[in-house]
């Protein structure tokens, strides 16, 4: 298997040097040549497998340049640290399956993806005598989740932006209390696009990028894409085997379209119908809910949430989508997110639109409905949802169908959003063990301007060489 760009400026490369580059080259974002086929028995045999064992299945079909039994210890490695033996369990409440993948040790679905890729970086730079500067922007999970992933581990340092104070409290301590020497944490006075924007414009300059040797944790690095994948595959085969239906619908909550960009994939490697709508649910930043539904993607304001993981307005992963809703011509993509980096908008006809609305349907909901949702699901079914995932129940109890099981996706424990949770309940999520006493730990952080200038100069000062 190999891997191209978006925008048709590399040539083909393997997956390894795909981990490493992160973002292509030429601005785009990697993807396979092809798209795998499953075929009927092989979905037999997967059909009673341990996550993961399906997740060493899954990454054989984008993995040809790592051995088997290295990727199994990579794999074993990488989920040893969840709490829960079936890594993304599912539970039924009420009409809804939720799949919980906050069981990693930052309670996020981030560790899903960035415990593997975190592990994948450490082999690679081991076998090549490589060292590795990672540089990453978040809007909240990806960063605590990146730096749990890397931190300690020999051959890597981490920088990571998130937005200054616009991040949950908890958030912030699990990114600033991890002082390992080969963690920093960076504070932009800004939003995630800004800090975002500073990332990119970073990987672009490739002279810099290839003097500090940076690398990618960002949703931009396909190993994460890959990585998430399985989750939706494996929660199919638990669905349809409770309920005895072949196709189920999926809500996600998200923001930088990279989560629900795993769902396209596992949804065009199962059988056609296996997966028959993505949900997409937005908060009041609606991005990619006026994409779905009006084909308008136009950058506006950045709101500050109750689900500030998802306050964003650029979806870095978007491009990737619009490869294959453009039948993967390369040259119509780049032509179009050249014209969205001078304009801040695109819009789609009536056509294209028809294939969107194919793949997702899509409902942005209000912080008033975010909370109702918390309260009301918690009243109804004694599960308290986090403002991610009740923004993903709001949406999935509009979009989907009766007679179609939906799989609600939970990114996050309530815990880490207690203001939020206590608003609607009128009291405090239950801490669990891992984010007890995280006031009390000694942190470090560096506050600065948005600024590419000042992000890089600070890299060059603390990069390994």
């Amino acid at each position: 298997m190999h891997y191209i760009s978006t925008r048709g400026g590399i040539s083909p490369i393997s997956f390894k040097d795909a981990v490493m580059m992160g973002l292509a080259t030429d601005g785009g974002l990697l993807l396979p040549e092809v798209l795998p086929e499953v075929d009927p028995g092989t979905l037999n045999r997967w059909q009673s497998y341990s996550f993961q064992q399906l997740a060493s299945e899954i990454y054989r079909l984008f993995i040809t340049d790592i051995p088997v039994d290295q990727l199994d210890k990579l794999i074993s490695r990488s989920y040893a640290s969840f709490s829960h033996p079936e890594i993304t369990p599912l539970v039924k409440k009420g009409d809804i399956f939720i799949m919980e993948l906050f069981h990693g040790p930052t309670l996020a679905f981030k560790d899903v993806a960035l415990q593997f890729l975190g592990n994948v970086f450490a082999y690679i730079l081991q076998e090549t005598g490589s060292k590795m500067n990672i540089i990453g922007a978040t809007s909240g999970d990806t960063g605590s989740a990146a730096i749990y992933g890397v931190r300690g581990k020999e051959r890597i340092n981490i920088f990571i932006l998130h937005p200054y104070k616009r991040v949950s409290p908890i958030q912030e301590l699990q990114m600033t209390t991890v002082i390992d020497p080969n963690v920093f944490n960076l504070a932009i006075k800004g939003t995630f696009d800004d800090g975002q924007a500073i990332v990119k414009a970073i990987f672009n300059d490739i002279p810099f990028k290839n003097k500090y040797h940076l690398g990618a944790v960002n949703s931009i690095n396909w190993a994460r894409i890959l990585a998430q994948v399985v989750y939706y595959v494996y929660a199919w085969f638990k669905v349809t085997a409770e309920t005895g239906v072949d196709s189920i619908d999926f809500s996600v909550p998200t923001g930088n379209f990279g989560d629900i960009f795993a769902g396209y994939i596992a949804r065009n490697i199962l059988p056609p119908g296996a997966i028959r709508k993505l949900i997409l649910a937005t908060n009041e930043n609606n991005l990619l809910t006026r994409f779905v539904t009006r084909g308008d993607y136009s950058i506006s304001k950045v709101v500050a949430t109750s689900s500030p993981s998802m306050d964003i307005q650029v979806a870095s992963n978007f491009e990737r989508y619009l490869y294959y809703l453009y039948d993967c011509d390369a040259v119509r993509t780049r032509k179009d997110f050249e014209r969205f980096s001078q304009t801040g908008k695109l819009r789609f006809d009536d056509n294209l639109l028809r294939t969107i609305q194919q793949d997702f349907a899509s409902k942005s909901v209000t912080e008033a409905e975010t909370l109702d949702t918390i309260r009301t699901f918690y009243q109804e079914n004694d599960y308290l949802l986090d403002p991610h995932t009740a923004v993903g129940v709001n949406a999935a109890q509009a979009c989907t169908s009766a007679d179609v099981p939906v799989v609600c996706l939970a990114t996050a424990h309530p815990a880490k959003f207690g203001a939020a949770v206590t608003k609607a309940i009128g009291r405090p999520p239950e801490l669990p063990p891992e984010l007890h006493g995280l006031a009390d730990k000694k942190s470090r952080c560096e506050v600065l301007d948005p600024d590419v200038r000042t992000v890089q100069n600070y890299i060059a000062r603390h990069a390994l060489l």
